[in-house]
């Protein structure tokens, strides 16, 4: 591998000196599951949090959301931050009203979204959710400085000497990839895709990128009925990384019945057809010096 994949436990990746690392908080679709059974890869729901350029960024925000929260309230001193939201479906946004970062003054969070098949904006959804009888307080009540951004796929946003390029994915639920690039080290997080069909524009942004992050095992109940006819997310995975020339590629966003010992099953198959592709558990690191 081109980079290094490690289970730093009780280390701070935010103490990392690297030019980028990449932290896996969540790692799930659909819903949570805690438990014995998912102990290995993790029950949160996906949430992926970046560092580059001294700079915090985190794509989506489900359940993994929450304990980065608390591991950001240990730093000394206000707490900023990026969020990209890849679409608003409930496993991606549901971590954010147990954000605590966001409910202490001083901080502040630029969040960033496309539009829901509704018309609604990324701060309308955010806030929909928190809105009796669904949730308890409202999203008025988080003190942080909250600054929210409308984007559109083709976008180009430059924070420092990082840019992050958002592509449109998934037509259906209006879901965005993002390819984040610092120097010559470039991210792809692309996590709800067409697994039938290798999409053009995500050819194209994640060319020899140091790393695409790929929902390549996604199985749930309805996709169970026609998974023995239809093309693995896997393979889709690992043929557009070929045709991209991307250096590593890892696979997230397992389904809610996917078990340790499924993945385990996956991941033993995946090594005997490419060995370079890994899958990720919850709490990893990758880091790109």
């Amino acid at each position: 591998m081109n980079a290094t994949a490690s289970m730093l436990g009780n280390q701070d990746v935010h103490k990392s000196q690297l030019s980028l690392a990449v932290k896996f908080w969540g790692v799930r679709g659909s819903i949570p599951i805690p438990g014995a059974a998912t102990s290995a890869y993790g029950g949160n729901t996906v949430c992926v949090e970046v560092l580059a350029d001294q700079q915090r960024f985190i794509f989506d925000g489900g359940t993994g959301l929450r304990a980065l929260g608390e591991t950001l309230c240990q730093i000394p001193g206000p707490v900023e931050g990026h969020l990209f939201f890849t679409h608003t479906q409930w496993d991606r946004i549901q971590g954010v009203p147990f954000f605590w970062p966001a409910f202490e003054p001083g901080n502040q969070f630029h969040i960033y979204g496309g539009t829901a098949t509704n018309g609604a904006s990324i701060k309308q959804c955010l806030s929909t959710q928190m809105l009796q009888p669904g949730f308890s307080v409202p999203l008025q009540t988080m003190q942080a400085s909250l600054a929210f951004h409308n984007i559109l796929p083709g976008d180009t946003i430059r924070l420092g000497d990082v840019t992050i390029e958002p592509i449109g994915l998934s037509g259906g639920r209006n879901a965005l990839g993002y390819c984040l690039r610092h120097g010559n080290k470039s991210v792809v997080y692309a996590t709800d895709t067409n697994h039938e069909q290798m999409n053009e524009n995500l050819l194209f942004l994640a060319h020899q990128a140091d790393l695409l992050i790929y929902d390549g095992t996604y199985v749930d109940m309805c996709h169970q009925i026609t998974s023995q006819s239809s093309t693995p997310p896997w393979q889709t995975a690992i043929e557009l990384a070929q045709a991209a020339q991307v250096k590593q590629l890892v696979l997230v966003h397992y389904g809610p019945r996917q078990t340790d010992e499924t993945l385990d099953a996956l991941a033993d198959k995946l090594q005997k057809i490419a060995p370079t592709v890994s899958l990720v558990r919850e709490g990893m690191v990758i880091e790109l010096p």
